[in-house]
């Protein structure tokens, strides 16, 4: 696995691997890798000959008062992972060479980032969509893979690729859950024991409303209420928001009459989760 920090000298090894007629996928990662990093990792390198991982806590999607210092880091564990999938190449540049000084050019996608995550991390996402540009244009993949669980930046990724004309494919990937349901996430390393245990009562809140589905419910406020009812159960929990939303563009429904999301945040002690399931017509 070759590690590099510098743009430039990414851009060089990925217009020569096209030269070379090599197909490249892409998975950004901000690292302390865990199984559904890896999950992505495989599929690229099934259907690629070069596979690329960018490494790069990017600090223009953390708020002023979030986890940007404390977000977890174990570059050694995360290269001993790569390593076995194998991965190719991994681009992990500094801060700077990504924001030089005088920086100013955003990219921000308007819509689909409005309301749920967008709400409470006002610039999160115009964080996460710049440095994807920038990833994209660094290592010119052919395709990128993004995992589900963070649904919002999906959307917006897929958006900002069709808005833009991005000439690359975006492959979204399933959630990857503990044998106990609770979705992989690098912030659980967050968690204390009792506190992972209170953690599970997202992926049941989803679960209690996707039941409601299947046995007919189609009234979005009253999905997101069954799952409140589940996640009220234990006071440790503080609910930042649950709601169903049109599985593409994201927009607000009266009535589910097509693919819709399930969409939660909570706070377990001090730490932020996130989840989410897809209601399918082939639900019911």
């Amino acid at each position: 696995m070759k590690i590099i920090e510098s743009p430039a000298e990414m851009q060089r090894l990925a217009d020569a691997a096209r030269l070379r007629g090599d197909k490249i996928a892409l998975v950004p990662t901000m690292g302390y890798l865990h199984e559904g990093h890896l999950s992505l990792m495989r599929e690229g390198r099934r259907r690629a000959s070069v596979l690329a991982v960018s490494l790069f806590v990017n600090p223009t999607q953390f708020g002023p008062n979030e986890d940007l210092a404390a977000y977890p880091r174990d570059m050694q564990r995360d290269c001993r992972l790569m390593e076995s999938i194998p991965v190719d190449l991994l681009f992990a540049p500094q801060a700077q060479a990504m924001y030089p000084p005088g920086a100013q050019t955003w990219v921000e996608v308007t819509e689909v980032t409005q309301g749920m995550c967008g709400a409470s991390r006002p610039g999160h996402f115009r964080g996460v969509t710049t440095v994807v540009a920038k990833l994209f244009n660094i290592v010119k993949p052919h395709i990128a893979l993004f995992g589900a669980k963070d649904y919002q930046q999906l959307c917006a990724v897929r958006q900002m690729v069709r808005d833009l004309n991005f000439d690359v494919e975006i492959v979204p990937m399933p959630t990857v859950r503990e044998h106990d349901g609770l979705a992989m996430s690098s912030r659980n390393a967050y968690l204390s024991p009792a506190e992972r245990e209170k953690a599970l009562s997202l992926s049941r809140a989803l679960e209690a409303a996707r039941a409601c589905y299947v046995q007919g419910e189609r009234n979005p406020y009253a999905l997101a209420q069954r799952a409140r009812e589940e996640l009220g159960r234990d006071n440790a929990v503080s609910v930042e928001y649950v709601e169903v939303r049109e599985a593409t563009t994201l927009k607000e429904i009266e009535r589910i009459d097509g693919p819709a999301v399930i969409a939660v945040a909570a706070r377990v002690g001090r730490t932020r989760l996130i989840d989410n399931i897809v209601l399918e017509p082939s639900s019911n």
